[in-house]
Parts: structure tokens; C-alpha cells; sequence
């Protein structure tokens, strides 16, 4: 089959990366169309994927409009040209729109319920639409869900092995007691009003003060008090990171539930909910949500709790148990993808552990 795979965040490479391989390996011609977006572009080059930009970076959410209609008017003349078979993407407006003009089918993977406008431009054109079976939505005849989360096509332990180098690369031991913490930006259009910290200077002191080393990775400027503590490896290094470090803290879901699958604690600061960071929370106790208004005061409360309690063997533990009942989702991508123009997926389907 001829098969295009768009990304437009650098979360889109890690989860597509291992599914470009295997198709190419089936013999599959694959085409990657991507957009400047923070790193995406240095992490399809480190990871050795062909590749095409199509637009910029945007700044603003009138820009990512822009932006966005570029990005697709592009990819129209290219799938034009290449004439696919399947379209496939993470959110999918662009993918689900150019392969209802080309004839293509598309396959959207999503987990996040809140960006309405995501979900109003791409799921009513989109073929099949694939979601964790922890999301809180039911999109009709044309979902798909699954055990697992966006994190583990690229994170379990089939397909990710952490680097103890980057340790040393990072200036640091076994010994020390690792903070991995991560601001976000709020501008994407789906985090519009909503927050996290209220002084990031005073999680830092306070993680300090605990005995911890803070490593901080920002979307935003920093406070120049706060720029020493900045994580300078390469960024598909981060991983290797966050599977040696105590806990996670920080804004981000993604990086939250990456430190997760991974069986690092992490704690959650956002005021937004998301069905598969509660899951991660209510039933593996590996993510620790803080929502509400006293946010900042909880997150420290618990991330503290957690460098004093250093109990490494109670989050394997927890860990073992979400590797038991979540599957490679790799395995799942490639299986949509192949079979996305037979229509073999049922109203409703579930994707079973046993994938075989």
C-alpha cells in the first residue's frame, strides 16, 4: 500500500516512528509530511525518517490557522501526486480532509477529550477513528479502542530500553534523587484558560530543599533565575531520563504519563482532567492528579512525599501490573493501518491484549 503519515507535534514521531519501520519492512511505501513544531523536525531527522515540512511554527492560535491551512493545501498536492491508500495521523483534520478528496482512508489515533475543535474539524470526516479504551467518549461506528495508552508504542519495554549514559551526560549518579520537571505553554487551542503552577520558582526551591535534583524542560521562557536547571541533552534523550529519575512533576500529560508507562511516579499539575492520566491515577497509582485550585501546595505536597518515601519497588510493581493488562500499541497502528481498506473493524471493535 502507499501510505501517508502526517505529524505536526514531536509527540507525533515517537508514536509513529516504530510503525514507519514495520511498514516499510512489509513492503509498504511510506510518505512523511511533517510541520515545524518545537523539535519535531531534529527528532524525524535522529530517528532517521524520510521526510517532507510542508509549513512554520506558529505563535498564536490565529497563526496555527494559518499555519494549519497551509500545512494542509500542501499535503493535498502531494497526496494528489502519490495517490494513497491510507492517511494516517494523531488529532487528523489534515489527514481526514485531504483523504476524503483523494479517495484515501483515513485512520485518526486520539486520547485527548478536550480539544473540541480538533475533534469538530477532523472525526466527522475521518474512516476510523482509534482511542484508548480509558477514553471518555463514544465516537460512533467508526471507533476503535484499545488497551493501552499513545505512550506505549514507543515506551514499552518491547520497543524502549533506557540509556544509563545519560546519567553521566547529565552530570549525575545513581545516588542522586532525580526531579524531571516540565512547564507547558497553554497556547495549543485545546489549553486555552487553563493552568498549572502558580511560581515555578518556588516547586524548584521546594524540590530542592527536599534533596532533589531538578531537571526542567520548558515550552516557555524561563525565569533567568530558573535557566541553569534547563535540560540541554538531545531531546529523544529525555526518555532515557525520565526512566532513571525519582519523579516526575510537571504541566505536560504526555511527559506525565511517559514517565508513567515507564514506572517513574509522577504528579500531574493541570487544571484539566483527561481520561487517560485519571486511569494512569485511579487504577495503577502511578500518576498523581492535581486539578483544583490548590494545585501548586498539592503537587508539592506529593512529589515531596515521594522523594522522601524512596520506595523504587513499589512503582515496578505498580508498572508490572499496567505492562500486564496494556499491549504494544504499535502492534495496534500497524494492524490499522493494513486493514484500514478492508473495512474489517467492526461497529464499536476492541482490540484484545493477545494481538498474536
Amino acid at each position: 500500500m502507499r501510505v501517508i503519515v502526517t505529524i505536526q507535534h514531536p509527540g507525533h514521531v515517537h508514536f509513529f516512528k516504530h510503525a514507519i519501520r514495520e511498514l516499510e519492512s512489509l513492503d509498504h511505501d511510506i510518505y512523511v509530511f511533517a510541520r515545524e513544531n518545537e523539535v519535531t523536525v531534529e527528532l524525524l531527522e535522529r530517528a532517521g525518517i524520510d521526510h517532507e515540512v510542508l509549513a512554520g511554527e506558529s505563535n498564536s492560535l490565529f497563526s496555527l490557522a494559518a499555519v494549519q491551512a497551509t500545512y494542509e493545501t500542501r499535503l493535498l498536492r502531494r497526496a494528489r501526486r502519490i495517490n494513497p491508500d491510507v492517511i494516517t495521523a494523531i488529532g487528523g483534520v489534515a489527514a481526514s480532509h485531504v483523504a476524503s478528496v483523494v479517495g484515501a482512508t483515513s485512520v485518526v489515533f486520539y486520547d485527548t477529550e478536550h480539544a473540541t475543535i480538533i475533534k469538530k474539524l477532523a472525526y466527522p470526516f475521518a474512516d476510523v477513528v482509534c482511542t484508548p479504551e480509558c477514553y471518555r467518549g463514544d465516537i460512533g461506528s467508526k471507533q476503535v479502542t484499545y488497551p493501552g495508552y499513545h505512550e506505549l508504542a514507543y515506551l514499552h519495554p518491547d520497543r524502549f530500553e533506557p540509556d544509563p549514559s545519560v546519567l553521566d551526560d547529565t552530570g549525575l549518579t545513581p545516588s542522586d534523587t532525580i526531579v524531571v520537571m516540565r512547564l507547558s505553554s497553554w497556547d495549543s487551542s485545546h489549553d486555552l484558560g487553563q493552568g498549572g503552577f502558580e511560581d515555578p520558582v518556588d516547586v524548584v526551591d521546594r524540590l530542592e530543599d527536599a534533596g532533589s535534583t531538578v531537571l526542567l524542560t520548558s515550552e516557555v521562557e524561563l525565569p533567568s533565575e530558573l535557566e541553569s536547571y534547563r535540560y540541554t541533552l538531545a531531546p529523544d534523550r529525555m526518555h532515557d531520563l525520565l526512566a532513571y529519575a525519582d519523579c516526575f512533576v510537571g504541566e505536560g500529560a504526555t511527559m506525565a504519563a511517559e514517565a508513567a508507562v515507564l514506572g517513574t511516579p509522577a504528579v500531574y499539575v493541570n487544571s484539566l482532567s483527561l481520561g487517560y492520566v485519571t486511569e494512569l491515577d485511579q487504577t495503577y497509582g502511578l500518576v498523581f492528579s492535581c486539578n483544583g485550585t490548590d494545585r501548586h501546595a498539592r503537587s508539592l505536597e506529593r512529589s515531596i512525599s515521594i522523594i522522601e518515601e524512596d520506595d523504587q519497588s513499589k512503582w515496578r510493581r505498580r508498572r508490572d501490573r499496567l505492562l500486564d493488562d496494556q499491549i504494544d500499541v504499535t502492534d495496534v497502528i500497524v494492524r490499522q493501518v493494513e486493514t484500514a481498506t478492508s473495512g474489517a473493524n467492526p461497529d464499536h471493535s476492541t482490540i484484545a491484549p493477545n494481538l498474536g
